[in-house]
């Protein structure tokens, strides 16, 4: 590997797993600002609000019988809207293998305290059993583990006739995967991950089968006002056609609308999953012929698209010290910060040490093309400065 930085540089350096990088072509100048200033409650704001609502269930592809709204909070608000209002009535199985989906064993178990809960947790790199869930109890679950680069690889594990709910974090997954909509009663995602949004805001998804659990039951703990999504014992469906439950900011809807607009020119969500996959591809075919480095999900089927994680297997990092690990990463991403090429693309600060590059579709593959080589003249600057300083 040559002492020498490559020549050429990514057009855009922006490869953090959330926010993410804006879509290609992206210029505040492009956003329609006329709403700006005006009431989210107006007929403008309202317009616009169900206008994105609208073009997220068109390019999604949601059944007509799934209801879609904008919620505050970003993904976790989404999700705590669903834990809070419709668990309680059924055991549960919540799965965790990252983060976040140890922070909803925490919310079902610490804060909710629910009693008949299956927790299935498996380390960073792998999935739990799959085979060991009951879908006729609620099952809570991450579609894509954004902390870990695992994924669920489908939903053949899920029943067709299950009882229980079906409630998915999917904030790393939509628009860049395949979802089973009729395997799925609640999804959950947020602007700034799969779009290149703004953050703040989260998208809550229900099906028939959500909406008939939060009409017939009413749970026992207190609840918050922007959790509330029942008037009067029935669905609030105002929420889904555009009146927010608290103010949103109209200047993030318009800049997910363009970024909506921008999914729809390209092909909408089948060119996004193809960009998300091309990105990932490139990283396989650099990870096999690159020794030092590996993926930390263990298998290809369970491997993510997205937020795609990676693991340093040399020997002069991998002996290391988690701490010396850390401080090893620490210096490689701040040498590719300091020459513009890569930014924000250390693991989360929970996983194991190693780096994270998003890969979905606001990303192009030629600037995926383009960071590789200068991973390579990182890793090789990082490694003779630990070997002169040792």
């Amino acid at each position: 590997m040559s002492s020498k930085p490559p020549s050429k540089k990514p057009h855009s350096p922006n490869f953090s797993s959330g926010p993410c990088a804006k879509h290609p072509g992206y210029k505040l100048s492009h956003l329609d600002t006329k709403v700006l200033g005006r009431s989210h409650r107006s007929k403008l704001g309202k317009s616009r609000l169900k206008l994105a609502i609208d073009m997220q269930r068109e390019i999604l592809g949601i059944p007509a019988n799934y209801h879609l709204g904008i919620v505050a909070g970003s993904d976790t608000g989404a999700v705590e809207m669903a834990l809070w209002s419709l668990l309680g009535p059924l055991p549960v199985d919540v799965l965790a293998w990252e983060a976040f989906g140890k922070d909803w064993i925490t919310d079902i178990t610490k804060q909710l305290k629910l009693k008949d809960v299956r927790v299935m947790e498996a380390a960073y790199g792998k999935l739990p059993d799959l085979s060991q869930v009951d879908t006729d109890r609620d099952v809570v679950f991450t579609w894509n583990g954004t902390t870990s680069g695992v994924k669920v690889p489908n939903g053949e594990w899920i029943k067709s006739s299950r009882k229980g709910l079906t409630i998915c974090d999917a904030t790393s997954a939509v628009y860049a995967m395949d979802l089973p909509w009729e395997k799925l009663d609640v999804v959950t995602y947020s602007w700034q991950k799969v779009l290149g949004g703004e953050g703040g805001h989260g998208v809550l998804i229900l099906s028939p089968r959500a909406v008939a659990r939060l009409e017939s039951y009413t749970p026992s703990w207190p609840m918050p006002k922007t959790f509330r999504m029942t008037k009067g014992g029935k669905l609030a469906a105002d929420i889904f056609e555009g009146a927010t439950i608290n103010t949103p900011s109209m200047l993030a809807v318009e800049d997910a609308i363009d970024a909506l607009s921008w999914a729809k020119i390209i092909g909408g969500k089948a060119e996004m999953v193809k960009r998300s996959n091309l990105n990932l591809k490139t990283l396989e075919n650099w990870v096999a012929k690159t020794p030092w480095i590996d993926f930390l999900a263990e298998t290809k089927e369970i491997r993510s698209n997205t937020s795609v994680c990676l693991k340093f297997v040399d020997k002069a990092v991998s002996g290391l010290s988690d701490e010396a690990q850390q401080d090893f990463i620490k210096k490689f991403t701040a040498l590719l910060e300091k020459e513009e090429v890569a930014y924000d693309i250390a693991a989360y600060r929970d996983a194991p040490p190693g780096i994270r590059i998003w890969c979905g579709a606001t990303v192009e593959h030629h600037d995926i093309e383009l960071l590789l080589p200068w991973l390579e003249w990182a890793f090789a600057q990082t490694v003779q400065n630990l070997a002169k300083a040792a």
